[in-house]
């Protein structure tokens, strides 16, 4: 009998997995899939100012506009989640995420509506950056909550490759939409691949209805805490996250500068950067980041089973500080011109920089929180830092670059700033790999040994 539930246990496991693998591929997906599209076809469909670097940098700047609704989402979700459960605020998340990224392709140019169409863009960016908010959070907490405790470093590692996922199906398809004239690609070709985000939410939906709330969750909203002794009297985890955990709040801004500063640089800004700037074929770009991508999935559940034997900090500082040592050699490898040069630049900076630190971040984040404010918690935290660490990247990038490319050191040294910034941030943080997740009370209270980071 007890083997038949331990047999039942890693089923769900495996589900409860796969299904915020979808959720995260869809959530990666539709920015990825925006940012693509800002870089190659928004300028002239939706920004036709007759100036190249003008109407690119108004791309990337609804691009930006998407990550100003995530920190608002994933206040708002991460609130309901906490109280009303993960399971259905992470359905409706994926919903709205979903169906906003299939309107965006319905959306007609510029040159049919004039104005409407950058304001209906800008609208749908909104709203998508609203539930991808909720969305990480939520489905990696459900994970972490489900997993067994010395193992939950790779099981929310996995579906944090979610973004690794979307960029293979966004190579693919945009791969075909290259093979298009060019004209076809800029009337028609763009909208392919946010039609076909109706299918991976179809998928994501079902899978999400047959789940149920985590145990962790359960006991947290029938538990009573000093801040709330009754049910009746629980406390607002939102507000209790900014009064008590105000210093994870902190760190979190602070960790994840050296994940999403590289990330959305070479996935975005690159994209535009490369070809316009250095005469690189986009298609060789796609194809680097297409080889980044499948690398990326042994890379996470190596640096998320590491995580679990010698704790998150370690493995987290190995990848800022790998971050920061490869800023300015990617672009001597860019500029190189030479394909597997940049293929080169990709895997050192994303796959054993960036990975390190995505790997380890959905379970380092939530376990800086007790149980009755997790969601909250970890999803305003990482939103927030969303704003200024990943959304800005691919404007302030081609800033700082300039109208002819030539300031690329500035964008070099950018990179270099966050990841230090990072490296402050872990070295403070308290060690959280051994936390018992069904404790409440205020983060950091005797949840582990500060480690030595070397």
């Amino acid at each position: 009998m007890s083997s038949t539930r331990t047999a039942e246990e890693k089923r769900y496991i495996r589900k409860v997995t796969t299904s915020s693998f979808i959720g995260n591929t869809l959530e990666y997906y539709d920015f990825l899939v925006y940012g693509t599209a800002s870089a190659l076809a928004f300028p002239t469909v939706f920004f036709p100012t007759g100036n190249g670097f003008i109407s690119t940098l108004a791309s990337f700047g609804t691009f930006a506009v998407g990550f100003i609704a995530r920190p608002i989402g994933g206040m708002f979700f991460g609130r309901r989640g906490d109280r009303q459960g993960r399971k259905s605020t992470l359905i409706l998340t994926l919903a709205i995420m979903g169906l906003s990224t299939f309107l965006v392709g319905l959306i007609p140019a510029y040159s049919v509506i004039g104005i409407w169409a950058p304001i209906l863009l800008i609208l749908l960016r909104l709203v998508q950056g609203f539930a991808v908010g909720g969305e990480w959070g939520g489905s990696m907490i459900i994970v972490l909550e489900s997993a067994p405790q010395n193992r939950r470093g790779f099981f929310s590692a996995i579906p944090n490759t979610g973004g690794f996922s979307a960029q293979i199906l966004i190579t693919a398809v945009f791969g075909l939409v290259f093979l298009m004239p060019k004209d076809a690609q800029i009337m028609w070709g763009w909208r392919i691949p946010f039609l076909l985000a109706a299918v991976m939410l179809a998928v994501g939906i079902y899978m999400r209805r047959s789940l149920h709330e985590t145990p962790v969750f359960t006991e947290a909203i029938s538990t009573p805490t000093e801040l709330a002794p009754t049910a009746e009297k629980r406390h607002d985890p939102l507000l209790s996250v900014f009064a008590h955990d105000w210093r994870a709040l902190l760190l979190i801004l602070g960790l994840r500068f050296a994940e999403a500063l590289p990330y959305f640089l070479l996935t975005v800004f690159v994209l535009s950067y490369g070809p316009n700037n250095l005469g690189i074929p986009k298609e060789q770009l796609t194809w680097a980041i297409f080889i980044m991508a499948v690398l990326a999935f042994p890379a996470h559940a190596l640096f998320g089973i590491l995580s679990d034997r010698i704790g998150r900090r370690p493995v987290y500082f190995l990848g800022a500080a790998v971050v920061f040592l490869a800023a300015f050699p990617f672009f001597g490898l860019l500029h190189s011109g030479v394909f597997v040069l940049i293929v080169l630049g990709y895997v050192i900076v994303l796959n054993l920089g960036h990975n390190a630190i995505n790997a380890v971040q959905p379970a380092f984040f939530a376990e800086l929180f007790p149980a009755d404010r997790r969601y909250s918690g970890a999803a305003a935290g990482r939103e927030i830092a969303s704003i200024i660490a990943g959304g800005l990247t691919p404007f302030i990038a081609t800033w700082l670059a300039g109208p002819q490319g030539t300031n690329w050191p500035l964008v070099a040294g950018y990179v270099m700033f966050g990841a230090a910034i990072t490296m402050i941030s872990v070295w403070l943080a308290p060690e959280t790999f051994k936390k018992n997740l069904f404790l409440t009370g205020s983060a950091g209270e005797g949840e582990g040994e500060k480690v030595t980071v070397a």
